[in-house]
């Protein structure tokens, strides 16, 4: 990693972990360009009021997202759902109750002080099948084949290897698997220059790709079906996208998944 990419990532680390701790200590988080307090842009008010109803309050308000990626990913009764970037846990909660006590939802995140919030999360929501783990959204530390679903929130833009992340969606996914991600995308038309104009890398614009970008990456990986569509504009020529994808059917068997813990190794960054 050069040492430009490292900065950028520890930055990221920085924002998000301040906003744990905010939120911790009975504040609000924030995103956006701006690092504004939560809006129609992004944040909870993304979500349904029957959605958070019930969720830890500290859940609601650490939510950093751009959109609702349970809106697109229709979990079913029984799948294993990834968030990447679950942050203070609120797509992981309502993924669980979505999937039901015979499916899991995982939830990776790469900021200590995210994961201490998510867990104390879980517990206050009595999550029974649910686990967070700490972790890198480039190197997904689970077997290869053993998740139904992937989503994400306003997170992959963060990353500043996103091919990494693209080919550890697809290794994670079982055959037929498919991803359900909110995202900030750039229109195709902005250089990276230009993106970077409108916001700053952690504010989850400046690392942002282009359409044809985020398409090809995810068709590199090996992903076919591929669908973004604009939801809402977050700065000029950015928007708020929803990204589908599907992981071809092959004859591999999925491998069983063990228990896994939280961990201490470095990853990546979180929004969601």
């Amino acid at each position: 990693m050069t040492q430009k990419a490292a900065d950028v990532r520890e930055a990221v680390r920085a924002r998000y972990a301040a906003a744990a701790v905010k939120v911790s200590e009975g504040g609000a988080a924030c995103c956006g360009s701006g690092g504004v307090e939560i809006d129609d842009n992004f944040g909870a008010g993304l979500y349904p009021d029957e959605e958070r109803s019930g969720l830890p309050a500290e859940a609601v308000a650490a939510s950093l997202g751009c959109g609702n990626p349970l809106v697109v990913a229709d979990l079913r009764e029984g799948e294993r759902v990834l968030d990447l970037g679950s942050g203070g846990g609120i797509d992981v909660l309502l993924s669980a109750r979505r999937v039901g006590a015979t499916g899991k939802a995982y939830g990776l995140d790469m900021t200590e002080e995210m994961l201490a919030l998510a867990l104390a999360n879980k517990e206050k929501a009595g999550a029974l099948n649910v686990e967070f783990l700490k972790g890198d959204i480039e190197a997904v530390p689970l077997p290869a084949q053993t998740i139904d679903v992937v989503i994400s929130n306003c997170v992959i833009n963060l990353s500043v290897y996103k091919p990494a992340v693209f080919a550890e969606m697809f290794r994670v996914l079982t055959p037929g698997g498919r991803i359900g991600i909110s995202d900030v995308v750039a229109e195709d038309e902005l250089t990276p220059e230009q993106r970077a104009e409108r916001g700053d890398y952690a504010g989850c614009i400046a690392g942002a790709l282009s359409f044809a970008e985020y398409r090809d990456g995810l068709a590199a990986a090996g992903f076919t079906d591929i669908t973004l569509t604009p939801t809402h504009q977050v700065a000029d020529g950015m928007h708020s996208a929803i990204v589908r994808a599907v992981k071809p059917q092959s004859d591999v068997k999925t491998t069983a998944l063990p228990g896994v813990e939280v961990t201490q190794e470095q990853g990546s960054a979180c929004c969601g």
